[in-house]
């Protein structure tokens, strides 16, 4: 019996020494989960049980258990390599067979779906054409799709300003008005106020964006049209009386149609005229403040009926976006100088791909090179009620099996799941001194149960030697 039980002791340090080798082997491979040898004592039983005063038989190999703690984080400069920061594995599809691992070595195919060193393809939440949102729920091959960025005519114009209260009326504006007043009022001295009103409306003539002896102060802002082309839009501010302005907008140095009007052709009426042309004559927008500067009229203006041109000034074919606005809301006329305090516009042109992004809710974020981004998908991440029984397939992955129970799948940071962190790798858990340790023990343990056999070996010789 002492044969049997040392021969059992043999073969557990053998498996012991087995184990221990492969968790070195591997204490350099991304997302390895070391494990460790688990025995159990043997006992001989009978139909009706053992004895109290049982002699044990040996040992045997009651579990190879797979640790899965966490592993070290390592940077990398790969922003599609990933790292799982807590709970949680990868899920990756081979032609439809999934298997789940926490190595983290990713990139693209030449169709751009998103793969691991073995062609197989990583899981995640689609994109919704039409919403654009994260399609929850539907697991899919995740892909990256290199197509340029659609370009996004401007629709809203948002500006926060400060006009100077102690602004005087310009020159040429002022001598206009004086004229008029002179030549027209009945009492110059003591004007009416439809005299007034004609007298500020010979004054506006006098305004030449190329002259800036016309005008207090002006600002510029790029704006798009449908095909992405840039275009300049230029606020030209006059003042006409205390708390009153005329804002002049023009674009690519052109004047806009603001009320639609058309000529017996269909074109829009006085539309993008420069200022060389005799007709040149821009419809001004009337800014009213208050007693303490606040804007209370003239906030919000449409600029519906713009017509987009080239640098020669011929159509592009671009349409001219409908709802264009230019809000104002918030500008003020304080004792300070000109000054824009906040400025923003919804277009853009279009745009290539820069870069890709993975944040640690697995949102895949594509960055162009017009400044807009995109989510382009969502990587999942699965974990397990038993993952001690997952079945290990080799390639640092692993399968479902009926022990480990049916994978939970969902955004990373929700539930018990884990972070992402793009740009890095989990290295295997294995601890080297430990494993060296480990080694040494085995060796003791199968040497000395070798020393069983032996001593096993000399009883019975001594038997057999009896005359």
């Amino acid at each position: 019996m002492s044969f049997n039980i040392g021969l059992s002791g043999i073969r557990a340090a053998s498996s012991d020494l087995n184990i221990t080798g492969n968790n070195i082997a591997n204490v350099g491979t991304v997302g390895f989960k070391g494990s460790r040898a688990e025995f159990a004592d043997v006992y001989a039983a009978s139909v009706l049980g053992s004895g109290s005063n049982a002699q044990g038989s040996g040992v045997l190999l009651g579990d190879v258990a797979q640790l899965f703690t966490q592993g070290n984080i390592d940077f990398t400069q790969n922003s599609l390599d990933l790292a799982i920061n807590g709970n949680g594995f990868f899920v990756t599809s081979n032609e439809g067979a999934l298997s789940y691992t926490r190595a983290g070595f990713f990139g693209t195919d030449r169709e751009g779906f998103i793969t691991n060193n073995f062609g197989e393809r990583l899981q995640g939440y689609g994109i919704n054409q039409v919403t654009g949102q994260v399609n929850q729920g539907v697991q899919t091959d995740l892909r990256v799709d290199t197509r340029s960025a659609n370009p996004q005519a401007t629709t809203q114009i948002e500006s926060t300003l400060n006009l100077n209260s102690t602004s005087v009326r310009p020159q040429p504006w002022q001598q206009a008005y004086d004229t008029y007043i002179d030549t027209n009022a009945v009492d110059p001295a003591n004007p009416t106020p439809a005299e007034i009103a004609a007298a500020k409306g010979a004054a506006q003539g006098t305004f030449d964006p190329t002259n800036s002896a016309t005008y207090n102060s002006s600002t510029s802002v790029n704006i798009y049209d449908s095909q992405g082309n840039q275009h300049v839009l230029t606020k030209y501010f006059v003042k006409t009386d205390a708390n009153e302005w005329n804002m002049f907008a023009l674009i690519d140095g052109r004047q806009v149609n603001l009320d639609g009007t058309l000529d017996g052709g269909g074109n829009l009426v006085g539309s993008n005229l420069l200022p060389t042309d005799p007709a040149f004559a821009p419809e001004p927008i009337p800014l009213t403040f208050n007693s303490v500067g606040e804007l209370v009229g003239g906030s919000n203006t449409d600029l519906d009926f713009w017509e987009p041109l080239d640098s020669a000034g011929q159509p592009t074919g671009a349409e001219s976006p409908a709802g264009f606005s230019l809000d104002l809301t918030g500008s003020t006329q304080y004792a300070s100088s000109f000054g824009v305090t906040a400025l923003s516009q919804d277009g853009f042109t279009t745009g290539e791909l820069a870069g890709l992004e993975i944040d640690d809710t697995g949102l895949l974020v594509a960055r162009y090179t017009n400044g807009q981004t995109k989510v382009q998908g969502q990587v999942v991440l699965a974990t397990f009620a038993n993952q001690q029984g997952l079945n290990p397939q080799g390639k640092t992955a692993w399968t479902q099996s009926a022990a480990s129970g049916e994978p939970v799948v969902g955004a990373p940071t929700s539930g018990t799941l884990g972070s992402i962190q793009s740009g890095a790798l989990e290295q295997s858990n294995v601890d080297l001194s430990e494993q060296l340790i480990n080694m040494i023990v085995a060796q003791r343990n199968y040497q000395a149960n070798a020393k069983t056999i032996q001593t096993q070996d000399t009883v019975t010789q001594t038997i057999i030697n009896l005359r």
